[in-house]
C-alpha cells in the first residue's frame, strides 16, 4: 500500500520520497522493512503530525527531523542531510515532507554530489514534481558552486 502515498516516488531499492504520510500509511511502510524515516517539513507543514516521532518510532523505525524552512532553505540544511543519509548507508531510507518539493530538491543534490549521477538521472523525481524557482533556484545555484 505504499504506493498510494502522498507524492511517493521509489528512488532506488533502498530509498523512497513522498509526501506527509498518515499513522496508517507509516505502518506501510514499516511492513515494507524501512529501517528510517527523514522528515524535511518542520512542524508547522501542511498536515505535520505533532507526534511523528513516537508514531515512527514506536514502529521501530529509526526518525530524523531536519526542519527545512520552504522559503529558507539552507546550504547547511543539505550537508547535515547529507551526513544522516550517509549514517543510513546500506539501509532503506524513506524520507518526505509536505508536498515531496523539499525532498526532491535534496535528494537532487543526494543523487548528483554524493552518489554522482548524471544530471538527467539526478533531476528524477524532482523533474516529475516540480521545477523550484525563487529561494529554491539560489540553493541550486549556491550547491553548483560550494558542493562540488
Amino acid at each position: 500500500m505504499i504506493d498510494t502515498i502522498r507524492d511517493y516516488y521509489q528512488v532506488s531499492d533502498h530509498l523512497a520520497t513522498s509526501g506527509q504520510p498518515t499513522p496508517q500509511e507509516f505502518a506501510s511502510i514499516a511492513h515494507a522493512e524501512y529501517q528510517a524515516i527523514i522528515n524535511l517539513a518542520t512542524s508547522r507543514s501542511t498536515n505535520a503530525l505533532a507526534n511523528e516521532g513516537i508514531i515512527v518510532t514506536d514502529l521501530g523505525i529509526v526518525y530524523v527531523q531536519i526542519p527545512v524552512i520552504w522559503d529558507n532553505p539552507k546550504l547547511e540544511d543539505v550537508k547535515i542531510f547529507f551526513k544522516i543519509m550517509q549514517s543510513f548507508d546500506g539501509q532503506k531510507v524513506w524520507v518526505h515532507c509536505a508536498k515531496n518539493m523539499r525532498v526532491s530538491c535534496f535528494i537532487y543534490f543526494w543523487q548528483k554530489y554524493i552518489l554522482h549521477l548524471s544530471e538527467e538521472q539526478a533531476r528524477y523525481p524532482m523533474n516529475q514534481i516540480w521545477q523550484p524557482t525563487g529561494v529554491w533556484q539560489t540553493l541550486i545555484e549556491q550547491a553548483e558552486t560550494q558542493l562540488l
